[in-house]
């Protein structure tokens, strides 16, 4: 199973660095990680992405919240909330097919970002299946190359 994770942390030197070899020390994978600092400058949001049963996650719950820098640990998985990410694509354009692809990145609300004779890089922010069907629809003209952020989730409501 798929787990989103927020954690929130003082913003100090070495913090990400001890989150990371919490899970590689355990043998635990992260899909995507992702940290910036909130609206308070001294505290930081990690986004992590990691596939486990309840038992991975409840062991790596208790483990992040027994760090001195971790302030708050969230599954968000199981609750309401808002996840995009961002991520760039580089995709082989020939005049040819060159109105085809903006008109698919037209679809997704995506953003060309740069044009050259040979390329486009479009911009595009969403949910995993937003970014998934838009990779797939791209595919067929030949992507160079793909960046992906990594997701960030915030909580509804309060």
């Amino acid at each position: 199973m798929r787990h989103t994770i927020s954690v929130l942390v003082e913003n100090k030197f070495g913090v990400l660095a001890r989150v990371a070899g919490l899970f590689s020390g355990r043998g635990y994978n992260i899909d995507s990680l992702n940290v910036a600092e909130t609206e308070d400058a001294t505290v930081s949001r990690m986004t992590i992405v990691a596939r486990g049963d309840d038992r991975i996650l409840e062991q790596i719950t208790k483990q992040l919240n027994r760090l001195v820098d971790v302030i708050r640990v969230s599954d968000l998985s199981s609750e309401d909330h808002v996840e995009r990410e961002l991520v760039l694509i580089k995709v082989s354009a020939q005049a040819r097919n060159r109105s085809e692809i903006m008109q698919i990145a037209d679809i997704f609300r995506a953003n060309i970002v740069d044009v050259n004779p040979e390329t486009l890089i479009i911009a595009v922010t969403g949910d995993e299946g937003k970014i998934t069907a838009m990779i797939n629809m791209l595919r067929p003209y030949g992507i160079k190359e793909i960046a992906r952020s990594g997701q960030v989730v915030i909580s509804r409501g309060r």
